[in-house]
């Protein structure tokens, strides 16, 4: 197997390692999840991956257990490997953490104190395009997480950007429903990118009490309205708080 250069300062190269059969099949199926192509509660076809993949079955259990450790992947003796499932009592406290969240990051970030912090928010918005332009949607739910972790980022406080961190993966699960819902009533990558840019210019006039509204219309609305039926309750205290969000 061949090793490739990388340059480093001072004009010398650091040998650095080809990723392995097993961390491209991982990296395959992680698009895959997060991409929207396997939703939560999928059984992953251990056949239909070995032969999209063109790999065997040694290398794909291997990449599966590495998606597992993730978090991305649950394995189980009776059905095999699935994606994570979601009940809707995990939807409901993935999407009243986030809100708190974000909240608290525009009650202390906004009016934006300093402009490198907006730039990182640019930045991220641009690479959104870039993932639009290629339709690539993993790249777009990454670069949509990366979006509003900026965000949170503007309040300057590392503690609360660690804890909104922490829920990337379980997050890009949702957004995987969310997309779908999306395709549904026919937004496009485009559109989502525009959104993006609309709250971000929201965020520049600095008033929080406007980010705050924007926010509230940005995404959930869509997403609670069309999560599946067939999603599995989880408590009652869930159900209850999605009547009252699609009741608003």
């Amino acid at each position: 197997m061949a090793v490739t250069g990388e340059e480093r300062p001072g004009g010398g190269h650091r040998i650095v390692k080809p990723p392995s059969m097993v961390e491209l099949a991982a990296a395959s199926v992680r698009r895959m999840i997060l991409g929207g192509t396997l939703l939560p509660g999928d059984r992953v076809i251990e056949n239909r991956l070995t032969e999209e993949l063109g790999i065997s079955r040694p290398p794909l259990r291997e990449a599966l257990r590495m998606l597992e450790h993730e978090g991305l992947i649950r394995q189980s003796p009776h059905r095999g490997a699935v994606v994570t499932p979601l009940t809707l009592h995990d939807v409901y406290e993935i999407v009243t953490f986030r809100r708190e969240l974000e909240r608290m990051a525009v009650t202390l970030g906004i009016p934006v104190v300093e402009e490198s912090r907006l730039d990182r928010c640019w930045e991220a918005v641009r690479r959104m395009e870039q993932a639009a332009d290629r339709r690539d949607e993993a790249a777009l739910s990454e670069t949509n997480f990366d979006f509003h972790l900026a965000v949170v980022g503007l309040a300057g406080h590392q503690r609360l950007e660690t804890a909104y961190r922490s829920l990337q993966l379980q997050m890009q699960l949702c957004m995987a429903f969310n997309r779908n819902a999306r395709a549904q009533r026919r937004e496009s990558a485009g559109a989502n990118v525009l959104r993006h840019r609309r709250l971000l210019r929201v965020i520049e006039n600095g008033d929080p009490d406007e980010v705050l509204a924007e926010l509230e219309q940005h995404g959930d609305r869509t997403f609670l309205d069309d999560l599946p039926d067939t999603l599995d309750p989880g408590s009652a205290q869930a159900q209850r708080w999605l009547e009252a969000e699609r009741a608003r």
